[in-house]
């Protein structure tokens, strides 16, 4: 018996070590990686990353030899490419927006005032004498017992709509969910239920604290070029904003005339109000269909190789557009330059970390700019079985300027990731919060929410408030000039001499980690109770 005892201790240290094996240690990601990788792509050479267009091939071409450099397999068969089919529609609208109404016919101009798209592949589209009705929120939501639509029959009329959700800046946190935008408050959201309601067309008042960002972001990102995903779901003929300054002159039209219009809209009684005014426009369109790419490469496991977490970056931003300044290439440093790059740097400390029990798939999407086309086309083609993806960490606009205190996590409370998180971000002497600013929607704004609503738990997070050098003010003003002057504009280039990347390493190490413990262990991080994706992940689970 005593000599059994040594022997099976002995087998148990051999088991430790064997154990041991299967875990990697985690290595420092590399600030020199994600500097080169952002550099290159926000480059002048890629022409601001487009899709369907030349800066589409350069990129996606680079991107693959960048894994192909790295050592990773191809993650889609034999291919770095998932191909994605999608049409493009150049549409050109009408100058003006011509307006009827029995105190005086008058037109509002395109640009300045509205903007407008359609995502039918007419070669004209066209809204003719359309009458007008406020929609309040746009909003048909059940749960909260909510319906901007109901008793009107919607054919060939267009709804006019406010940005957001009842609940910003209601001061209710009971009203929808307070200031924290709900989906319902989404743009795409708005469009999507018009169409669903019948109506010709949709206008969304723009205003810039519910929407997050100016007018201006919206003519650079409502202009030329519109990329979809070819689909049989109902589409409005013509979706538009207007600004607020315009919307007001609608209202002095009709019998809103001198009412307190928002404040109606976020009454639970509220009914559609016609107002009596008609919009006329058309837009011509020139039609393109052709197929953008994912890029996607996979670092196999070993025991747990049927496993996968998937990191994933939108690689594409605007492109060529109208002239700011004089420079008319909208680089995207921040957004989303920083982010692949990272995406390119933690698969590097992967490959030098060793193997995972788990298989790492990092894929770097196409048309984040145009509505999460390519994270959205994954979700409706997944590679991967759904059921077998433990997890999502997606990576977007990484700006913090120097280490950040605090790791913020947009759509905190949602499922257990935000557990891993705080296990890191302890680690690195750092505390957790919620978005800051829940009233733009941040959770439904980047690809992670296209994981989300196929049931993957998805984390979205980085520093955005204190710097371990740099006092919340200062974060604050650095982070106003790049919403107000780069977001979405030529401006958003890289400046070795400016471009602090310590606070960008500092959140790809933090994510890097996470990705990490996931792919070492063998649970499945699961949705809070009250979260919208619970019901499907469970569903997925039990079968």
């Amino acid at each position: 018996m005593k000599k059994f005892i040594p022997f099976v201790l002995l087998l148990l240290l051999i088991a430790c070590k064997e154990e041991k094996k299967e875990k990697t240690e985690a290595i420092q990601v590399s600030e020199a990686t994600i500097a080169n990788k952002i550099e290159r792509l926000a480059s002048d050479e890629f022409m601001g990353r487009m899709p369907f267009t030349e800066g589409d091939i350069k990129t996606t071409t680079y991107l693959e030899k960048q894994f192909k450099d790295l050592g990773l397999e191809p993650g889609n068969g034999d291919s770095y490419f998932q191909k994605v089919p999608m049409v493009e529609i150049t549409g050109t609208p009408s100058e003006e927006m011509h307006i009827g109404s029995p105190k005086g016919d008058f037109d509002i101009d395109y640009y300045k005032d509205y903007v407008a798209v359609t995502l039918k592949t007419d070669s004209v589209v066209s809204l003719k004498n359309s009458e007008l009705v406020f929609a309040g929120f746009g909003i048909v939501a059940p749960e909260y017992g909510w319906n901007d639509y109901e008793g009107i029959d919607w054919k060939g009329k267009t709804a006019v709509v406010l940005v957001n959700d009842p609940g910003f800046n209601s001061g209710d946190s009971t009203l929808f969910k307070g200031d924290e935008m709900t989906y319902y408050g989404r743009w795409t959201y708005k469009y999507e239920e018009a169409a669903r309601q019948g109506a010709a067309g949709v206008i969304i008042i723009h205003e810039t604290e519910p929407a997050s960002y100016g007018w201006n972001v919206i003519q650079s990102g409502w202009r030329g070029a519109q990329l979809s995903l070819e689909s049989d779901a109902p589409v409005a003929d013509v979706q538009a904003w207007i600004s607020n300054e315009a919307a007001q002159k609608l209202m002095d039209a009709s019998p809103l005339a001198g009412k307190d219009y928002k404040l109606m809209a976020s009454k639970k009684d509220f009914k559609p109000v016609p107002m009596g005014i008609t919009a006329s426009l058309s837009i011509k369109n020139e039609i393109k269909r052709d197929s953008s790419n994912n890029v996607v490469a996979i670092i196999p496991g070993t025991d747990l190789k049927d496993e996968y977490i998937i990191y994933s970056a939108h690689w594409d931003h605007l492109g060529i557009g109208k002239p700011v300044n004089g420079d008319s290439i909208y680089n995207g440093a921040v957004d989303n330059a920083s982010g692949t790059a990272s995406l390119l740097a933690i698969a590097e400390a992967f490959k030098k970390s060793g193997p995972t029990r788990r298989s790492i798939l990092f894929m770097a999407v196409t048309g984040e700019e145009q509505g999460l086309l390519g994270s959205g086309y994954y979700a409706e083609h997944p590679i991967y079985p759904v059921e077998k993806t433990v997890a999502n960490i997606n990576m977007d606009a990484l700006s913090s300027p120097g280490p950040m205190k605090d790791l913020t996590i947009i759509g905190y409370g949602q499922s257990e990731m935000d557990n891993y998180a705080k296990e890191i971000a302890d680690g690195q002497g750092r505390y957790i919060i919620p978005d800051p600013n829940p009233g733009s929607g941040g959770f439904f704004r980047s690809d992670h929410f296209s994981f989300a609503k196929i049931g993957i738990p998805a984390l979205y997070a980085s520093g955005t408030t204190e710097g371990f050098d740099m006092s919340k003010e200062e974060v604050e003003k650095l982070r106003e000039d790049y919403n107000q002057n780069k977001y979405h504009q030529p401006s958003d280039e890289y400046d070795p001499k400016t471009t602090i990347l310590s606070g960008v390493r500092f959140d790809a190490q933090l994510l890097y980690e996470v990705g990490l413990k996931l792919a070492n262990e063998d649970y499945f991080p699961k949705w809070n109770e009250g979260s919208e994706f619970k019901a499907t992940r469970d569903k997925q689970m039990k079968q």
